[in-house]
């Protein structure tokens, strides 16, 4: 019996946007993914950033989308910011909340005092976004940073999506504390590796396949979970990011969408310089990978990736690859 990729894992964590939805909308064919899960007996957790909103709103969005969620399935930085706090200070500790209420009910349900003020010399100080959050703010986490308290964000994504562009994420404010007490904070969200621990912990998964479709926040914080990643190609990053990806930043699979999820991944094997995937062939010259194959076909770019990787283990070259096809490419491929 041929053997599809999900057979190998007993649960995803998956990514939102980019995976689950792009915009308003559900991306082709993602919610149906999701919804075969439960019926081929595998867990599903949603892995996100956010740390504004509760678990419920999140749930109840994907819901109106059409995909399987309860508030127990989604896992964002807030929880797992006051985990990672609570691990760092004694029980019954008083934190200084900077962020929303969503995270200072996060920090109360550790056993943990919640205090408004630097004035009332919290022990910590935890740090996520908020629309409402102001200098007052920001300058009461620095009193109470550079007074000693321990630090941690609960992510540090520089900018967020909204209607009108994009705006200042929390990493800028988290910058701003950073550059006013020369100090820097634990990380529980991505791209750290704590996110995906605290999911997979809570989901009951020993064996988890991260989804996302970023390598600088789903993939690499997969890797640092020491779990394997699957980068999907319907969001941010595309087959050439991939290609010049990190190190730390290379994800196992390449998945054109959702559905592969439930076909066999086609095995990837080397013979001396040639790496062959499917009907394509790879190999690396200098600074050009050679493809034999179409460039619209994913099976080229695993190919590829193989090659390129395996001539480049440890470190990236400063500048990417070129990619030269002996096929002639088919119109609508990714690039």
């Amino acid at each position: 019996m041929t053997e599809r990729l999900i057979d190998g894992f007993d649960g995803v964590l998956a990514d939102l946007d980019g995976v689950v939805y792009a915009g308003p909308r559900a991306i082709a064919g993602a919610t149906d993914a999701l919804q075969r899960l439960a019926d081929e007996d595998k867990s599903l957790a949603y892995v996100t950033n956010n740390a504004s909103r509760s678990s419920e709103e999140v749930a109840a969005h994907l819901r109106e989308l059409g995909a399987p969620a309860t508030a127990h399935q989604v896992f964002g930085s807030a929880l797992a910011g006051a985990e990672l706090l609570a691990g760092q200070v004694a029980g019954g500790s008083s934190v200084l909340v900077v962020g929303s209420e969503t995270l200072a009910d996060a920090v109360r349900a550790q056993g943990l005092v919640v205090v408004a003020s630097a004035q009332d010399r919290p022990d910590a100080v935890i740090q996520g976004f908020s629309p409402a959050l102001g200098w007052k703010d920001l300058a009461e986490a620095a009193y109470a940073v550079a007074a000693g308290a321990t630090w941690v964000a609960t992510n540090t994504d520089m900018s967020i999506p909204q209607e009108r562009g994009i705006a200042p994420g929390n990493g800028t404010l988290v910058a701003a504390v950073a550059a006013a007490t020369g100090k820097s904070p634990s990380i529980a969200g991505k791209p750290g590796a704590a996110l995906f621990e605290t999911a997979a912990r809570h989901s009951g998964v020993a064996r988890a396949l991260v989804v996302g479709d970023r390598l600088d926040t789903d993939i690499l914080g997969g890797n640092r979970a020491g779990m394997a990643t699957a980068l999907v190609l319907t969001g941010v990053d595309t087959v050439r990011t991939a290609l010049a990806a990190d190190v730390g930043e290379r994800p196992d699979y390449l998945l054109a969408s959702l559905a592969e999820l439930y076909e066999e991944y086609p095995a990837i094997t080397a013979d001396d310089d040639a790496f062959t995937c499917g009907a394509a062939v790879a190999r690396v010259q200098a600074s050009t990978v050679h493809v034999s194959g179409r460039e619209d076909d994913v099976d080229s770019w695993r190919a590829a990736c193989a090659a390129w990787w395996s001539a480049h283990p440890h470190t990236v070259p400063g500048a990417a690859p070129s990619v030269e096809f002996t096929s002639a490419a088919r119109p609508g491929a990714r690039r």
